[in-house]
């Protein structure tokens, strides 16, 4: 008997009030994580869920990850920590920020949070104010092998890991780095990092390690060591620089048209007159601006700040790229229908800004940007529908 379709599952504002439409395909969701498992093991696929699940909704996320195998989740924050603790009570959670001092040790603890140590400041709180339970006080060591970003210096874990042997002091359940370029599989500074964390693991004998985000996974499977940390793949932006991709889209935001304009030849479009009509032209007004994460610098026009020669964004509707036209506004957007012809666009009818028809890397490339900033700046004025999964 085949499988009953899952229900659509809404949240926020009731559409007939939203400018904007979000729908969120958790089955593409779970499929992204499945091929992502796939392609790690042996190593086992940990899921990033940090920036309310890049933008998509801590709850709904973990619950689908969870249904579909994932039980170990990173975060960047405790409060996310908290979020994914009551979605799945019997998760394994790590912090990515790691401890904000001796008060917050009392809630990691609490909540079961593991915390990634950075700084031999983290492991001094942790030694003196984490938990003593079934594991004393597990946590997740994070070293430094050329982000000069968070981390321990090489040094200074080779001291931790001598003292901590004689001490007992903590349990590292893992031991982690970050790529610094992992979405260029042709930089040399994949291959620097991998020799560091190798001598890493040395130190750290028997301890789960753990080096790849989403690029790494796509590299070759010396980077995979016993576990990965996909994010941005999960959510359908491209995990490599170059090259088709692989992942399934899994957001689509739709905005509201609100009107259709007849424009003049030699008429200026939104603010700052800075772009001027060569033809008479239908301008169709879209209820979307920066104030939902459209952001200023998809505009057509009038963006000096924006580099590589892009001449901005489009839309999707009935079939066609539509592209922006003049400066992204807060709350507005234009784009130009005039090849769509009079009277095939109205009021009421819905443009696709990024999805399946707009792919999330091509519009962040218009904007001078990258996909991750798109989905974590995603506002809280759209109508989301959560589908795929219940």
């Amino acid at each position: 008997m085949p499988d009953e379709p899952s229900p659509t599952v809404s949240s926020g504002i009731e559409l007939p009030l939203a400018g904007g439409r979000l729908t969120i395909d958790l089955g593409a969701l779970v499929a992204n994580y499945r091929l992502l498992a796939q392609l790690s093991a042996p190593a086992q696929a940990l899921a990033v869920v940090k920036a309310d699940a890049y933008g998509l909704g801590i709850e709904p996320v973990v619950n689908a990850l969870w249904n579909a195998g994932c039980r170990r989740f990173f975060v960047a924050l405790p409060e996310e920590g908290f979020r994914v603790r009551k979605a799945a009570p019997e998760a394994g959670i790590m912090v990515l920020s790691g401890l904000f001092g001796v008060d917050a040790a009392a809630a990691f603890v609490e909540a079961r949070l593991i915390p990634v140590l950075n700084s031999q400041t983290d492991i001094a709180i942790w030694e003196a104010h984490g938990w003593d339970g079934d594991v004393p006080r597990p946590c997740v060591i994070h070293v430094d092998t050329g982000m000069n970003r968070l981390g321990l210096t090489l040094e200074a874990a080779r001291a931790f890991a001598e003292e901590n042997a004689l001490t007992r002091a903590l349990t590292p359940v893992m031991i982690m780095s970050h790529l610094a370029c992992g979405d260029d599989s042709g930089h040399p500074m994949n291959r620097r990092q991998l020799e560091l964390f190798q001598e890493l693991r040395a130190i750290f004998p028997g301890i789960e390690s753990s080096l790849a985000n989403s690029a790494g996974v796509f590299l070759t499977k010396d980077f995979h060591f016993e576990a990965t940390r996909p994010g941005i793949a999960l959510y359908g932006g491209n995990p490599s620089a170059a090259g088709n991709n692989p992942m399934r889209p899994v957001v689509t935001a739709e905005a509201r048209i609100l009107q259709v304009r007849q424009a003049k030849t030699g008429t200026a479009v939104s603010y700052g007159a800075s772009q001027i009509l060569t033809r008479d032209s239908l301008i169709a007004i879209a209820s979307v601006g920066y104030a939902d994460g459209y952001h200023r610098s998809a505009s057509g026009a009038g963006v000096p700040l924006r580099h590589g020669g892009t001449r901005g964004a489009a839309g999707f509707l009935h079939g066609r790229r539509v592209p922006v036209v003049g400066r992204v506004t807060m709350d507005l957007t234009m784009f130009d229908v005039t090849e769509l012809g009079p009277g095939a666009v109205g009021p009421g009818d819905f443009i696709e800004i990024f999805g399946p028809n707009m792919p999330i890397d091509d519009v962040a490339k218009a904007a001078g940007t990258i996909s991750y900033e798109l989905l974590t700046s995603i506002g809280r004025r759209y109508h989301r529908t959560y589908v795929g999964t219940a």
